[in-house]
């Protein structure tokens, strides 16, 4: 859990202490961060959702430590969609990132706020708080998809 808490500190001083913009040298280069972060998210989301909707068997241990990961991805990828990277042939992203950023970044703090909460509950080692916080993170993470992902 240590590595957790330091790896969670690190991903908070990167947002806090360097602004967007410095962090990348070339808008492809952010738009590499940010899928790779939405990717190993998504990664952990898939194995709660596998325990969530009985495919594997629920293990407290592993629901927790994948649920503190997902917590701890989810700060990630915004600091990716700076000046530039809409123009990326690679990026999914639509346009509305840019031109509703309000309603982007309120959509990016619900995803965070979710996530957090499924963490929480699966410390309780239960089966139940999982699929609950499971559903309100997926519910999330659709919203933002549907709103502002090309499929």
């Amino acid at each position: 859990m240590k590595f957790f808490a330091c790896l969670a500190t690190a991903a908070t001083l990167l947002t806090v202490v360097v602004p967007a913009s410095a962090q990348f040298a070339k808008p492809e280069d952010a738009v590499k961060y940010r899928q790779s972060a939405l990717s190993v998210m998504g990664t952990h989301f898939g194995r709660l959702g596998a325990m969530a909707n009985g495919k594997v068997p629920f293990d407290a241990k592993v629901a927790a430590d994948n649920a503190q990961l997902v917590a701890v991805m989810a700060r990630l990828p915004w600091a990716g969609f700076g000046p530039g990277t809409d123009k990326d042939p690679r990026s999914k992203a639509m346009s509305e990132v840019w031109t509703e950023q309000a309603k982007f970044q309120a959509a990016s703090e619900k995803l965070v706020a979710e996530a957090d909460k499924m963490a929480a509950a699966t410390k309780t080692g239960n089966l139940d708080a999982l699929k609950t916080s499971f559903g309100a993170t997926a519910d999330s993470c659709k919203s933002c998809h549907d709103t502002f992902r090309n499929k």
